[in-house]
């Protein structure tokens, strides 16, 4: 049986930091594992400048609530599930996820928790589920006797990627494409079936 273990935003679903930085005109807040490859520093800075401007978690949700899937995303989860048990591996959080999460179907999410302040709203930290959660949840698939096939786009995605039986960029810049050429990239739903396809062990088709 094969998993297919997928990042979620930037492949599925926009950045939502970065939507949240167009929402709030903060150019830092569009810093993404894709410029800052350390999670934990790019966390720190985004709830240094939460705190410094003032900002609380249901400012960002209701930007969240405005945003829709990637032209196509439902449709190719809904391919993927067809042929694939299919889990999102993500380092968001489930107090981001749910709006965007229902429009795609509910597939399974593991990611993180934020600690926000009940009255005021302010995210004061957050809890990783655990230390390189993509990569453990692929070991964690494979001792289950699982294949995995992963598509991620950016660096903290791409030790999952490693791992994975088999692992594809997809929408990824080329900074990262560039630094990891045992990957094939490809940038748009068609190309990524077939991706899928041709790592799969199965006969499968589109």
């Amino acid at each position: 049986m094969e998993v297919a273990c997928l990042d979620l935003e930037g492949v599925l679903v926009p950045e939502i930091w970065i939507a949240f930085a167009e929402e709030t005109g903060i150019e830092e807040l569009k810093a993404t594992t894709r410029d800052i490859p350390d999670y934990d520093e790019l966390m720190q800075q985004r709830l240094r400048i939460l705190d410094e401007h003032g900002l609380t978690l249901p400012e960002i949700q209701r930007t969240i609530a405005k945003l829709s899937p990637l032209d196509g995303a439902r449709d190719f989860i809904d391919w993927l599930r067809e042929r694939f048990q299919v889990v999102i591996l993500s380092d968001t959080f489930y107090e981001f996820s749910q709006p965007l999460m229902r429009q795609l179907g509910f597939p399974t999410l593991f990611c993180h928790k934020l600690e926000v302040e009940a009255e005021s709203g302010r995210i004061t930290g957050y809890q990783l589920r655990q230390k390189n959660p993509k990569r453990q949840s692929v070991l964690a698939f494979q001792s289950l006797y699982y294949r995995v096939i992963a598509a991620g786009d950016s660096y903290n995605d791409t030790t999952m990627l490693a791992e994975a039986d088999a692992g594809i960029l997809f929408h990824a810049p080329e900074n990262v494409i560039r630094e990891f050429p045992q990957f094939p990239a490809v940038h748009d739903f068609d190309a990524l079936k077939r991706e899928f396809i041709r790592a799969s062990d199965r006969n499968l088709s589109l």
